[in-house]
């Protein structure tokens, strides 16, 4: 019993002892993320778009793509990221039709390109949190819709280096805007 007991007793002064382990770790003034702003400026949310703007959007998307021989996918969804409409030019890779859905889907959750995930990865070790927060991703090609202010959806495209990809989805993107 007495063994019981001693081990009983070591086992909370352990316990007492490595509580300050789980204590507070303080600020490390290098990085970035450990600055709170005063006021968070994002874009809001607005209806959702419509099958015919997003057809537009993939259509001007799509004749950009032909334009420059980039067998693309294109992928346009709504505010909540679920899709509303995919095209997929033949001979584009077929890992481009998933790919081009997850940067939709990351431009339209997170209300921003997928290229501002990219810099920031390259950014260094104070941000390598952010592969695990679910649907990013870390590639450009995905953007926001943008109508009134407020986020409609987003496009993704994918088939080609990501810079030809944000060119293809800006294309379609400035569609929305002209007559």
């Amino acid at each position: 019993m007495h063994r019981l007991t001693l081990m009983a007793g070591a086992l909370c002064a352990g316990l007492l002892i490595s509580t300050g382990a789980f204590a507070q770790v303080p600020a490390d003034p290098a990085n970035p993320n450990e600055t709170v702003p005063e006021k968070y400026n994002y874009i809001p949310y607005g209806e959702n778009i419509k099958l015919d703007e997003a057809k537009k959007i993939a259509d001007v998307a799509l004749a950009e793509a032909v334009k420059r021989n980039w067998p693309m996918c294109i992928t346009i969804v709504n505010t909540s990221g679920e899709l509303v409409f995919f095209e997929k030019m033949d001979e584009c890779q077929y890992a481009s039709i998933e790919i081009s859905q997850h940067k939709a889907r990351a431009a339209a959750r997170f209300r921003r390109p997928t290229l501002v995930f990219e810099r920031l990865l390259g950014k260094g070790s104070f941000f390598a949190y952010l592969p695990t927060l679910d649907g990013v991703t870390a590639s450009r090609g995905g953007n926001p819709i943008v109508e009134n202010g407020k986020i409609i959806g987003a496009i993704g495209v994918s088939g080609a280096i990501s810079a030809q990809d944000t060119q293809v989805a800006k294309a379609g993107i400035d569609a929305l805007t002209k007559p």
